[in-house]
Order: structure tokens, then sequence, then C-alpha cells
């Protein structure tokens, strides 16, 4: 009670106490004229007598009976009153005595549970506003970055004392610690004299004020020396802290500081584990870092270790000087750096020194400009690592040739070597010819000395040929795909998460994509009659890969439903259908065909044509080098294979990627025709590179006329068709200036480049194509296909079901055969209930709503 009625008749008094001392705290007095402040002063020195005299007069001592009548007023009955009654009436009679003892009695055990009362120190309803609570946030705030010192001033600025303010000593000062340090300055003025502990390079800032020379500043913390140092007496100093000393303010009111320097430790790091690799040869280095305030920055530095480096067949030479690999950390983005645990990932699968003993060390820096690093760690530098056998000692060549320049020759014997006998290591002659054109170059930049940008030039070469062998087979393509099943099936049998479920079929997805195009690109031709044995064994039907993705897609939606045992019926007539599937070009299937498939022959031909020439081109190349052995190779290249025509000699090495744009790009047909590739050998009476100009110019021209006879069709996949045929015109002529030239190597190089841009226009042409039938209505859809009708009258969807005359997952064939039967069963069965006139009125209405439905 006394607390309650002490802050209900005294907040006032604090609440001015608070508003007033605060900005004087804060020093406003010094800059602010001398009149206002006194007349603060005058005022809230009033404002503190009246809310003193006001309280004093509220302010009353609580009695014990008001104490008594505040604890029973809290308790059920006030006992503590009844305790204290007496018996009115009825003391003599012996039943009403009785009954005011048992009274007494139970209001006794009542009041054993009296307890203190809290205090109701609430005194909202007095200050609405809330004013004691603001001018007590203003008394804090002066708290924190003020000084209770200050208020002394204001005696200072009476007529008195602002003369000695004018001519007497006073000072200021603060010591600001870094600010990567995150710690808050001090003011001097609240330090008292003694020992003193601050962060080094911390910036202390003193104001001399009154009579120049009265006060001076001692100092032993900054090492500042000669003119550096300054007149002690100077009004203003600043200097930072270098070490420890003695800080002193000589003269009256002066002070004096034993400062000792608190030392910003250097970082440290190391590593956290081993190193880690995932197949694809990227590496993971877990590591750990710490600093006493916050680690800003860091770098990986990985060195050949040269010592630990097996000197053996091209590692014998002494390596070309080569740059340490310099990468920098991965910090936390959000957090505290001054300790955490991230991991460096990179791939260092095509450097020199992949899969060679290195040593890393790790170097972090502090805000401070402090390095640290670790032991350095020994280690073989994570690589990607190949598996099929070419590919590996091709790389395995790149590596000796990016050690030193002078294996260039040993790599050219060595490859060659390799590729003596090709078959049944390159997995098609597309390869094998980029083997060889790399080599040839690479001779040639031998002869003249290998120089830096050559060197990059076949590492890369050969890098990409290494890609390819490792990747680029069709028995690959069929084990990725069979994995990815393999694992959808698991999750299925397993239950997994929508999370996995998309991860899963994403990665089919692609797998499908990289099997379709390998046998695309591995793609056998019929026979010229377009009838062969598999034909009239076997029920075949035809499918897109728009189409092979929407049931891809049901899959998925299947499985998210949790309709697994469907999920799985689909997900094994999918792996039937990719099982059995076959991708053939049916050089027959050319009738019946809109402007869009004829444009897709007639590029298909364009690129064969250029096959046929790069082929040639190739073979004159050989010629030059070798006379006689390409005299023995085309011998037998010369002999017929079952079922090939005359003019179809010399094709057996023809790139397959034009199977791939007409076998997958037109969407819902995947034949097309193989076609005649070059002829082989030169034309007689006509020199090499002249004969295989013009024709290269002649094979320009048809694709100018090819390009301007495309479809007029919209969309991203048609304006890229337009740009790879752009790509490959230009390349044409390259290839013709080359080949007139007499550049050989130069001509094969742009013809490649050309036939890839035919290969990348096919495919979006297809893309295009698939897009615009998409689009079309239902009706011209079927207009569309009825040029197609009886190419094969026994095709049937992946579900067995016999397509129709359009030729997509669709079918013109009744689902139920005895469906129009059932249903006229159904309507015969509900005519005879209708008639019957003893059944309820409510099923007879019941009956004629659905007659007059149906």
């Amino acid at each position: 009670m006394v607390a309650e009625r002490v802050t209900r008749a005294f907040w006032p008094f604090w609440t001015v106490l608070f508003a007033a001392l605060a900005p004087l705290m804060m020093g406003w007095q010094d800059s602010l004229p001398v009149e206002l402040v006194w007349g603060f002063v005058c005022v809230a020195t009033l404002g503190l007598i009246v809310t003193l005299v006001l309280g004093i007069r509220r302010m009353s001592w609580p009695t014990r009976t008001e104490a008594l009548a505040r604890v029973d007023s809290r308790l059920p009955g006030q006992p503590l009153a009844a305790l204290a009654d007496a018996q009115a009436i009825g003391a003599t009679d012996p039943d009403s005595r009785a009954v005011w003892d048992a009274h007494k009695r139970r209001m006794a055990e009542r009041s054993r549970s009296a307890r203190a009362v809290e205090p109701d120190l609430r005194v909202s309803k007095n200050d609405p506003y809330g004013l004691r609570y603001i001018a007590l946030l203003f008394f804090v705030a002066a708290l924190l970055f003020g000084s209770v010192l200050r208020v002394g001033t204001v005696a200072e600025m009476t007529p008195g004392g602002g003369q000695a303010l004018a001519t007497g000593p006073v000072w200021e000062g603060w010591v600001e610690p870094p600010a990567y340090t995150g710690r808050p300055a001090l003011y001097l003025a609240d330090i008292p004299p003694g020992p003193l502990r601050v962060p080094e390079g911390s910036t202390i800032t003193l104001r001399l004020y009154g009579e120049v020379g009265a006060l001076t500043v001692d100092e032993t913390v900054s090492g500042r020396t000669g003119e550096e140092i300054g007149a002690a007496s100077d009004l203003e100093q600043t200097f930072t802290i270098t070490r420890d000393g003695r800080l002193a303010i000589n003269g009256e009111g002066g002070a004096t500081w034993e400062v000792t320097t608190v030392a910003d430790q250097p970082p440290e790091v190391d590593v956290s584990g081993p190193v880690e690799a995932d197949a694809q040869g990227q590496m993971t280095q877990p590591f750990r870092a710490a600093d006493d305030y916050a680690v800003t920055s860091g770098r990986a530095v990985i060195e050949l270790n040269l010592a630990a480096v097996e000197r053996d067949h091209g590692l014998i030479p002494d390596p070309d000087p080569r740059d340490p690999i310099v990468v920098d950390l991965p910090m936390p983005f959000t957090g505290d750096r001054a300790e955490f645990e991230e991991a460096l990932i990179d791939d260092f699968s095509q450097h020199p020194f992949a899969n060679l003993p290195v040593t890393l060390t790790l170097e972090v820096s502090d805000a401070a400009g402090q390095t640290g690093q670790n032991h350095p760690v020994e280690m073989i530098l994570p690589g990607r690592r190949f598996f099929q056998p070419i590919a590996r000692a091709v790389v395995e060549q790149r590596r000796d040739l990016l050690w030193s320049k002078d294996n260039a020759q040993r790599v050219v014997d060595v490859l060659r070597a390799v590729s003596h006998r090709p078959d049944g290591f390159f997995p098609n002659e597309t390869t094998y010819l980029r083997l060889n054109i790399t080599l040839r170059r690479l001779d040639g930049y031998a002869e003249e000395g290998l120089d830096d940008d050559q060197q990059a030039e076949i590492a890369q070469a050969l890098w990409d040929l290494a890609i390819q062998l490792e990747e680029g087979t069709l028995a690959d393509a069929r084990e990725r795909l069979r994995r990815a099943q393999e694992r959808l099936a698991e999750a299925m049998r397993n239950g997994a998460s929508e999370e996995e479920i998309a991860e899963l079929m994403q990665e089919l997805r692609e797998a499908t994509d990289d099997y379709m195009r390998m046998l695309a690109e591995n793609a056998e031709p019929r026979d010229g009659d377009g009838t062969d044995e598999r034909d009239q064994n076997q029920e075949t039907f035809e499918f897109s890969m728009n189409e092979l993705q929407e049931l891809m897609d049901e899959i998925q939606r299947l499985m998210e439903e949790g309709r697994m045992a469907e999920a799985e019926a689909l997900m094994e007539q999918l792996n039937q259908l990719l099982e059995n599937m076959v991708v053939e070009l049916d050089p027959n299937a050319q009738g019946g065909q809109g402007p869009g498939q004829q444009s897709m022959e007639d590029l298909g031909q364009t690129l064969r044509d250029q096959q046929g020439l790069n082929d040639e081109a190739f073979r004159d190349l050989q010629e030059q080098f070798n006379p006689g052995q390409q005299q023995g190779q085309q011998g037998q290249q010369g002999q017929q294979q079952p079922g090939q025509q005359p003019g179809q000699q010399g094709q057996q090495g023809q790139n397959q990627g034009q199977q791939q744009g007409q076998g997958m790009g037109q969407g819902d047909n995947t034949e097309g025709q193989m076609g005649e590739g070059g002829q082989g050998g030169d034309q007689e009476g006509q020199t090499p590179g002249q004969s295989l100009a013009d024709r290269q110019q002649a094979l320009r021209d048809e694709l100018n006329r090819q390009r301007g006879n495309l479809p007029n069709l919209g969309g991203e996949a048609a304006e890229e068709t337009r740009r790879s045929l752009d790509r490959a015109g230009e390349a044409m002529d390259r290839a013709e200036d080359a080949l007139r030239e007499g550049d050989l190597p130069g001509a094969i190089d742009q013809q490649a480049e050309a036939m890839n841009a035919l290969r990348e226009g096919l495919r979006n042409l297809g893309e295009a194509l698939a897009e615009n039938r998409q689009e079309q209505e239902p009706g011209q859809g079927q207009q569309a296909g009825e040029g197609q009708a009886g190419v094969e009258p026994m095709r049937r969807d992946p579900l067995g079901r016999q397509l129709g005359e359009n030729g997509q997952f669709s079918t013109d064939q009744n689902m139920m055969p005895d469906v129009q039967e059932r249903a006229q069963e159904l309507l015969d069965e509900l005519r005879r209930r209708s008639s019957d006139q003893e059944r309820p009125e409510v099923e007879l209405d019941y009956l004629r709503r659905l007659l007059e439905r149906f």
C-alpha cells in the first residue's frame, strides 16, 4: 500500500525530473543560448517543486486497519472482520452461542489462507498519454549516449561561471574501436583514470577547451614520431592506438590512463574432412575457418606436387611452367563469420593438374588485413574418370600434351597407333574422323613449334572427343535409361515423396531423350521396297516424342496421386515400348506429305550431300599423306553390301545426326529416308579442290532455295530453324573458299560446322512442325493425315490399340466392339420398363427423364 500511494502521489515528480535531466545529460546546454538553457532550468525547477508539494499533500501513510481491510477484502466472507465482531443478541442462549462459535471457527479457518496483497501500481487513469514512459525513454537514452557529469556544466553558465568556462580548462575525449569489431565508442570523461583496455587500432579523439596551453596531451600509444606528433597543446588531436602505453591529459581536471591494447588475432583455416568427388569429377573439400571478429575473404591455392608425380611415359619431360590454381573460398551469406564451416565445390577435370598429385593451401583474411593459412594438404586432384578404352587413351594423351609441348609428336604417334584398327573401338566413323583431323592439326603444329593457344585448342578438341566417346554410345544411353527405370520402380515400391518423384521423372525424361537420340543416330535404312523381314512378321506403329512425354506425365500424375498400381502398369508398358523400339528411315515414305515434311526431306538430303562432300575432302586429304593406303581403302569401300544401291558406295561413314533430326524432329513420323551419300572419288579430269568447290557452291545454292521454300511457321522453334540454316549457309561459303584455295583441313572444319548447323535446323524444324500440328483443330488434323492412310495398316499404339488414319495416339477403331449393341439394349430396356404402368410413379418419372435425355 505504501508503494501504491508513493507511485500515485509522486509519478508526476519523477516524470518532470527525468524530462529535465535527459537534455542536460546529452549536452544540449553546450549548443543552446544561455538564456534558453536557464529558462529551461527554471521551468524544470518550478515543475519539480510543484509536483513534489502536490505529491506530499496526496501522500498518506496507510494504517493497520486499512491494511487488514485490504487483506480481508480479498478473502471470501471477510473472515478477519468476522473474527473481530462480537455477538450482539442471544449471547445467553446456548443454541445461539453454539452457532456463533461454529461461525467463528469457520472464519478462523478461512483466515489462515490470508496472503499479502500485490500492489496495484497502475496510474494509466491519471496519465492517459503515457508521459511517464516518454520521460523514462529519454532518460535511458541519455544514460546510454550521454553523461551525468554534463549536468554540472550548467552551474558554470552563471555570470561567474561563464567567465570560468571561457578561461578555465575543459576537455572531452572519445575512444572509437575499429568498425569491424562491432564494439561501441567510449566517452573518456566517464572512464575513471587507471587501466584501460581497448582493441588495437582504436582511434582516440581529444578536444581541449579554454586557454591554449592550460591543458596538454601526453601519450605513448600511437607510436608517432617527428612531425607526426604535433604540439601537445593542440585544441583537437586524433591518433590511433597501435601499442600499449600511457595516455595523460595534464592540467586542471586532467586524467591519466594506462592503455593496454587487445591484439587482433590472425584468422585460422583448415580442412575439416577428406576430399570427395562425384562421378563427373566435381570435387568437394570441406573446411573450417575462424577469427576473433570475422573472416572477410578466402582463397584456395592448388599447386602441382612435382616430387610426388610418377615420372614415366609422357610425364618424363620437364613440365611446362604453369601457374597454380587459385579459386575463391565460399563465405556464408548470413550469420556469424567468426567461426563457420563451408565446402569448396568445383570441377577441375579439364585442368592439366587433374588426377595428378597436388598440394592444397587454404588462405583466409580478416578486416584488419591479416591472413592465415593451413598446412598444405597433399592430395590427388579429382577429375572425371573415363571407362571407354579410346576415351581413356585420348584423355591420357591430352594430359601428356598439357604436361609439356615437347610431347606433341609423341601424342600423335600414340593416338595413331591406338586408332590403327578402329573396328570395335570407335562407336561410329564420326569420332574416328574427328580424331584424325585433330591429329593432323597437331602434327602440323608440332612441325612449326606448338604455342600456348595451339596447345589449348588441341587439348579442348581432345577433351570434346573423349566426352563424345564416353557418353555418345547407344549402349551407355541404354544403360542410363535402365538405371533411371530401376530407380523409379524402386520409388514406386517405397512410396516416394512428390519432390523425389519429380526428380526421378526428370531423370527418366533426360535418359529417354538421350536414348532416342542415340537410336536415331544409329538408325539403319530400310530396303528400297519398304518391306523387310520385321515388317512382315511384326506389327508396327508410329509415335512422337511429345506423345512419349505425355505417357511419362501420366505416370508421374498417377504416382503423385498415390495410384501406384496403375503407375506400375503404365511403367511396364513404357519399358516394353522402349525395349522393342527401332528407329527407321523409310526411303519410300514420301508420298502424301505436306510442305513441312517435304522441307524436312530436302534438308535431310542436303545434310547427306554435305556429309558426302566432307567424306571426299577427307579422303583427298588422306591421299595427300598416304597415297598407296588410300587406294586400298577405296577398293574395299567400293564393294557393295547386300541391299545397297550402286550409288550408295562410300557412304558407310556418313554422319548419323541426320537420322536424329529426321527421325525425332518430325514429331509424329519417325520414319524418313536414308538417301545416297557423296560419291566415292573425284570426277575424272578435275582437280580435287576445284571439283569439290563447284559441288560445294551448288549445294549452297540448293540450301538457299530450300530456305525460300520453308513453310510459314511461327514460334521460337521456327526462328531457331532459320538462324541455324543461316549459319549453315555461312559455313558452306567458307568451306567453298577454303576448297578453292586448296585448304582441305580448313574446308573439312567448315563443312563439319555446316553439318552441325543443318542438324540443329532439322531438329528445330521438326519441333516447329509438331507445335503447329498441336495447334490445329481436330478436323484440320484429320485432313492433314488423310494422305498418310494405307502406309502401315497394322500400326498400333503402345497400349496395343490399332491406330487410325491420322497416325496419332488415338484410334478410329471402337474401344469396345459391342458398345453400340450394348447401348441399344439399354435403351430398349428403358423403354420396356417405362411402359410398365404398375411401376411406382417416381421410377416411371425417372425413366422418362432418362429417355428424354438420350
